[in-house]
């Protein structure tokens, strides 16, 4: 909501001074003008990306109005849902929760977590993990080196769309100044006729130059900022995934695991300890004394 305010708030001033400081002919240009500019910006993306990083890119656009995807609820259903596969995991080992890193889609675990469920990088991630542990009993651990690679893989992979937007930003003044040379040759074609003519033809022209240097500085570019900081805080509840994994593995208990990784998001994402107490009170016979004890 907070990015739409701004988002509004520049588009009113702009338009605003366009429509009170601009001539008549400015204003009967400007379609044409944001469809030209907006139509090269389009084919410069599809010509410059992958279809998926375009398509991402797109979509970028829309998830830095809407914000992370990931929310309070989110996290506390992550963390109660990976308490009962780690307590599972560590009574009756791996083998024991074999059916849901095999078939998460027929899982309670997964199923009553449609966010996660969901999510093709979170879900791959922890049934991946535990599914690579399952196949290294006893020997040196794999997971970190493997989680390390894949969460900067998809760091890497989402991060391609930010720089698209990042790319398209920089080629917009270009791309106005293209519709302004345009509209300089009509101009100029008609050189022969009065300044009340050329006038407003040149004003035209130099239209394009504002709107390429707009677009760029006051819309593409903050969304582009705007969509890599959604990305990073996205990218936390893989963190979260690893932490929970590595503590696993580490030989912790299930309720210390989900304690430490609760612990390391900031607050606004943090669930309160009595949402995980009564969520995870439902599936462990022993209450969460330590968790109690804490403030949250």
């Amino acid at each position: 909501m907070f990015q739409l305010f701004g988002l509004v708030t520049v588009i009113a001033v702009i338009t605003g001074a366009l429509i009170f400081s601009g001539s008549p002919a400015i204003l009967e240009a400007l379609p044409f003008e944001v469809a030209l500019i907006g139509g090269a910006a389009i084919g410069t993306l599809l010509v410059g990306n992958s279809p998926r990083v375009a398509r991402d890119a797109a979509i970028g656009l829309g998830k830095a109005v809407t914000g992370p995807k990931w929310k309070q609820t989110d996290y506390a259903d992550l963390l109660t849902g990976m308490n009962e596969l780690i307590r599972r995991a560590r009574r009756g080992g791996i083998v024991s929760i074999e059916a849901d890193i095999e078939a998460p889609e027929s899982s309670p675990v997964f199923l009553n977590r449609p966010n996660l469920l969901a999510d093709e990088d979170a879900r791959n991630l922890i049934t991946d993990s535990f599914r690579l542990l399952a196949l290294n009993p006893g020997g040196k651990s794999p997971l970190q080196a493997h989680l390390d690679d894949a969460i900067g893989t998809i760091a890497d992979t989402r991060h391609k769309a930010v720089t698209a937007l990042n790319s398209l930003a920089d080629a917009l003044p270009a791309l106005g100044i293209v519709a302004a040379v345009l509209g300089i040759i009509k101009t100029m074609s008609m050189i022969d006729q009065s300044p009340e003519v050329l006038g407003p033809m040149i004003a035209t022209a130099l239209l394009g130059t504002f709107l390429g240097v707009f677009l760029a500085y006051g819309l593409v570019g903050p969304l582009a900022a705007r969509f890599g900081q959604v990305i990073d805080e996205e990218m936390r509840y893989l963190e979260t995934i690893r932490t929970l994994l590595m503590a696993y593995d580490d030989g912790l208990a299930p309720a210390t695991a989900v304690d430490l990784a609760r612990s390391i998001l900031p607050t606004h994402l943090r669930p309160t300890i009595e949402t995980l107490d009564a969520s995870m009170a439902k599936v462990e016979s022993l209450p969460h004394r330590h968790l109690r004890g804490r403030t949250a």
